[in-house]
């Protein structure tokens, strides 16, 4: 560009100096003038594109070197987000339609887990049977508010499986959460769904607790690693009357970032017109990732004198001075309490992002105690061991659809045998639960 300026220039020099020698008239001065003039508006011209091209060569040098801007991953959020003043809420749920084919097991008419009441042989077994519900479909809301310098936040889910006959609306989780505090129903202190190994049955199988109680509370947090949780519940023991909340503790920690522990007590008086006794337990649970795709879970519960927290055990206490539809009477009393051992242990295997697949085993084991065994009205009612096996895959072709088919196969063993009318014998002592399960579930 600047060899354009100065090719001009040297021109406009030249011309001049013609002019001046060998001019012969004003006239021809007068014309070699005016080209002057010319000549430097033609400069000028030049200049100015000069300024103009420079400015864009900058222009395009700067945006050359700078880095290119870094799009943000997509964070996706479950539900429908929504703002109201202050406040957050967040709509989420499913719908869900459970199914199940009975080769052998209970009359229940539902497609989940009854291994504690499942048909003793020979005693009103119920075979190929094809069963479905939609009752375990979901709605929840999160909503989160500031009070202070704290949020606090909070959740209100229900589905279906309320009522006698799993149909009616109930509550799972409502309940607010303030700082280290939470005040409402949500899952139970002592008996945590997070070590079970994952299944298509909604109520999970032997071994395992889907408990959800009314509680206050409260989070101790001495590392990012390690915290202790402390909560007075109402485990809703409809078997007994109360006075007192029951207390559950839990320690947790995590040692890596692919193992985590949770150690847990729980004590709750029971009482019976005068007489008192003491429930407890204690459990422990653990998560290990062998892998990033491959995960092993295990939990163990040791617990007597309850049966409201852990799934499918035995009356917590055998009663005696019942009357003759089994209700407690002024004279009624506590005759002995039922104790046991369970554990489930699972190992879940991530194929790729839409298929994994989970093979489980429950086992809960009863003590033999003939004062609490004599007190049974029922033999038959009350069990010696359950045991169940499953596998399943669960296969998510998009985002909001999954499908999940299970095998399982279990067993219970009775105290006693069903009897007659004439206390005969009219079945054996053991029970078997054999089924394919299914499920199909669309979150939103």
């Amino acid at each position: 560009m600047k060899t354009m300026m100065i090719k001009p220039l040297v021109i406009a020099v030249g011309l001049t100096m013609s002019v001046m020698a060998n001019a012969q008239s004003s006239q021809e001065v007068e014309q070699l003038r005016q080209e002057v003039q010319q000549l430097k508006a033609l400069v000028h011209q030049y200049a100015q594109q000069n300024q103009t091209v420079q400015a864009n060569l900058n222009q395009l040098a700067n945006t050359a070197v700078q880095p290119p801007v870094a799009q943000k991953a997509s964070t996706e959020k479950r539900g429908l987000g929504m703002t109201l003043g202050n406040a957050e809420f967040n709509l989420y749920g499913n719908v869900r339609m459970d199914g199940s084919y009975q080769v052998e097991g209970s009359s229940r008419d539902l497609p989940y887990n009854h291994i504690n009441a499942v048909a003793l042989e020979g005693n009103n077994e119920s075979s190929d049977r094809l069963r479905s519900t939609l009752s375990a479909t979901r709605l929840g809301l999160d909503f989160k508010s500031p009070v202070g310098d704290q949020d606090v936040k909070g959740k209100i889910e229900v589905d279906f499986l309320g009522g006698s006959n799993f149909d009616n609306l109930r509550i799972r989780h409502a309940y607010l959460n303030y700082g280290n505090w939470l005040i409402g129903q949500t899952w139970s202190n002592f008996a945590v769904p997070d070590y079970m190994p994952e299944t298509v049955d909604a109520l999970a199988y032997a071994g395992g607790a889907v408990k959800r109680t009314p509680q206050v509370r409260y989070t101790a947090k001495f590392s990012p690693q390690t915290n202790l949780v402390v909560a007075a519940e109402d485990p809703k023991d409809n078997s007994i009357t109360q006075r007192l909340p029951a207390l559950t503790a839990r320690l947790n920690h995590q040692f890596a970032d692919n193992m985590s522990v949770s150690a847990r007590a729980m004590g709750h008086e029971k009482r019976i017109n005068s007489d008192e006794e003491m429930a407890w337990g204690v459990g422990l649970g653990a998560k290990y990732d062998v892998t990033p795709s491959t995960t092993l879970k295990a939990d163990y519960y040791h617990v007597k004198g309850d049966s409201s927290f852990v799934s499918f055990a035995n009356k917590g206490v055998a009663v005696t001075n019942l009357d003759d539809k089994g209700v407690i009477t002024a004279t009624s009393a506590i005759a002995a309490q039922s104790e046991f051992d369970s554990i489930t242990v699972g190992l879940t295997q991530k194929f790729n992002e839409k298929l994994r697949g989970t093979l489980g085993y429950g086992y809960m084991k009863f003590d033999d105690d003939q004062d609490y065994i004599n007190a049974l009205s029922n033999k038959s009612a009350a069990n010696k061991d359950l045991w169940q096996a499953w596998a399943n895959i669960f296969y998510s072709p998009r985002k909001p659809l999954s499908f999940g088919l299970e095998y399982v196969y279990g067993e219970r063993k009775a105290y006693g045998p069903v009897l007659d009318e004439d206390d005969q014998p009219v079945s054996g002592r053991t029970g078997e639960d054999n089924r394919i399960n299914m499920v199909a579930i669309y979150n939103f």
